[in-house]
């Protein structure tokens, strides 16, 4: 049996090895087959999408998640754009910004209620607008990306938040010493200045409806 100031030690080494010493690492790839599938049979690209296949990027980065620990994330975007979401994502990293789980929408059928529900961050999704479903989404162009959408929610132009989970976050601060509290966005938080750096525009900034997940890069 190991001694409790033994194992105390043992654990504080942990984890100080795993927040000290982990490495922004990523990896950017074309969509092949093996992605391909995973979107078709995933809901979230089909023929009569706006933007092909070959035209899209699978990318996987490192980010810490809501435990304190670096893990492997999955993302896809544009291809004009996949190099300058890596930086962010390394920007991000650098300032300990946590994002609970980053997995292709695919892996919720294309169901972007259930990525939400599930605090999925998310980017590339051939859907329409919501609510306008004569008019293509940024998400379906894969120049837009949904960051930690239980706390920072959609909230209606009469203050509808769709997702339970999310009521709580209905005020826009910062006032507890957690990890889903610093994944909150706010107008001056170094992880909205770092979007904004590279020129993408938050659905925070908007005057009736706020998006507080989303970011959009225009082309």
């Amino acid at each position: 049996m190991i001694p409790h100031k033994l194992l105390k030690t043992l654990l504080i080494t942990s984890l100080l090895s795993t927040s000290l010493f982990a490495v922004f690492n990523y990896n950017i790839s074309n969509i092949d087959k093996q992605v391909a599938m995973r979107m078709i049979k995933g809901n979230s690209w089909r023929e009569g999408c706006p933007v092909s296949l070959s035209n899209l990027r699978y990318v996987q980065v490192n980010h810490w998640d809501f435990n304190n620990r670096t893990v492997s994330g999955e993302i896809i975007v544009h291809k004009d754009i996949a190099d300058e979401l890596v930086a962010i994502f390394e920007e991000l990293y650098a300032i300990g910004y946590p994002i609970r789980q980053m997995h292709l929408i695919s892996n919720y059928n294309g169901n972007d209620w259930k990525s939400i529900d599930a605090d999925n961050t998310s980017a590339f999704n051939c859907r329409p607008v919501t609510g306008k479903k004569r008019k293509w989404s940024k998400h379906a162009y894969g120049r837009a990306i949904d960051l930690n959408p239980i706390e920072n929610p959609y909230v209606s132009r009469s203050g509808h938040i769709s997702h339970k989970s999310s009521l709580k976050y209905r005020e826009r601060k910062h006032h507890l010493n957690s990890y889903a509290d610093k994944a909150i966005l706010l107008k001056y938080d170094q992880a909205t200045k770092i979007f904004k750096k590279y020129g993408w525009s938050w659905g925070g900034d908007w005057h009736t409806m706020k998006d507080y997940q989303h970011f959009v890069k225009k082309n």
